[in-house]
């Protein structure tokens, strides 16, 4: 998911009435007339609840999610992607006029910076417990749904595993010149520029984004699907993309047509960060009660299987479910010990994206 836009094509906002002044005094006066011509019947049966989603996730798995979710409730799901920065501002301006009830993310930092501006409502506490504290909000303003790491792809036939930097810092090498594929554009991006800014400070942070941004050059890519794409036929030797961007790949092309594999940095190193995504119920939002239910889904028993067995092949945060994927184990990862709260709302990541001229 770039700053720049979705890795869905962006989808009209769908299921959304808007009626004019004239619209309802006609409506009120069909409903008096039924009313008089049934003699004091029974009113029309109440609306059948509605929400509306902003997601920033992936679509396939996310319509997969709201039909199950309709099915089981009843309850009528509208959705919008885009990308989730731009949804964070939208959010943001239409707070005197809400459209969205929920905000579903691929990575915490636009939650905690909604949480900062006071927009986000409180989950219900039988939600968080569904799943472990250490990938919610610290607040219980947002809950954490899926998570995934950060992995290099690689191309065999145009670098070895055993010449692959172990390290993140290892990327600025200069002996990676004209080898490396980067996407820093990618929202994706930002919290492995916060994992290395907190392990090395400023100055050492900025320094290595100019070293990957000269080894890069023209690989500079605005997506992890580009990187993965490019990588696989040969066009870039490595990149680093979250790791279910290539067992996805796979699933679409078929084995036969993989030239790539992937490896992960060092155990703890700073570049090896487990990016969770989480879904959050909107203060403004005037469907409490159907939106709390829907990120309670999102966590539930079925909500976790159906990401299991989708095609995002993100990791489901309930310890219970597992991928179909033959990936590492959840419970193998090695990742380095950020927690969300310290990842906070990416914005020193994209300030020294932007000085470094990445952004």
């Amino acid at each position: 998911m770039t700053t720049a836009r979705a890795s869905g094509a962006q989808q009209p906002l769908l299921g959304r009435l808007r009626l004019n002044r004239h619209t309802m005094a006609a409506a009120l006066a069909l409903s008096c007339s039924v009313g008089l011509l049934t003699l004091g019947g029974s009113a029309a049966g109440a609306a059948t609840p509605s929400i509306t989603v902003y997601s920033g996730q992936h679509e396939q798995t996310t319509q997969s999610l709201i039909t199950a979710f309709e099915k089981k409730t009843g309850i009528n799901v509208a959705v919008r992607y885009n990308d989730e920065d731009t949804f964070t501002d939208e959010i943001l301006a239409e707070k005197s006029h809400p459209v969205a009830d929920v905000f579903y993310t691929e990575n915490s930092p636009p939650l905690e910076h909604l949480q900062e501006k006071g927009a986000l409502a409180k989950v219900n506490a039988s939600t968080l417990a569904k799943t472990p504290s250490a990938y919610n909000s610290a607040k219980g303003d947002w809950v954490g749904v899926s998570a995934r790491v950060s992995v290099l792809i690689y191309n065999p036939s145009l670098i070895s595993k055993s010449q692959l930097p172990t390290t993140v810092l290892g990327l600025a090498d200069p002996k990676y010149k004209g080898k490396l594929a980067i996407a820093p554009g990618e929202t994706d991006f930002q919290p492995i520029v916060t994992s290395v800014d907190r392990t090395y400070g400023k100055a050492a942070t900025l320094s290595w984004l100019e070293g990957i941004k000269s080894n890069a050059g023209g690989q500079d890519y605005p997506d992890n699907e580009t990187i993965a794409d490019e990588v696989n036929r040969g066009a870039a030797a490595f990149g680093v993309v979250n790791q279910y961007y290539w067992y996805r790949m796979r699933a679409e092309l078929g084995a036969s047509n993989i030239h790539s594999k992937i490896a992960y940095f060092a155990p703890s190193d700073p570049g090896y960060v487990l990016d969770v995504s989480g879904a959050a119920v909107l203060k403004s939002s005037k469907n409490q009660a159907a939106a709390q239910e829907f990120v309670a889904f999102l966590v539930s028993k079925q909500g976790q299987e159906v990401i299991a067995h989708s095609n995002s092949f993100e990791y489901p945060l309930d310890d219970g479910v597992t991928t179909d994927a033959a990936e590492t184990p959840f419970a193998e990862l090695q990742p380095n010990s950020i927690t969300v709260a310290q990842l906070g709302d990416g914005a020193t990541a994209i300030a020294l994206l932007s000085q470094a001229g990445l952004l």
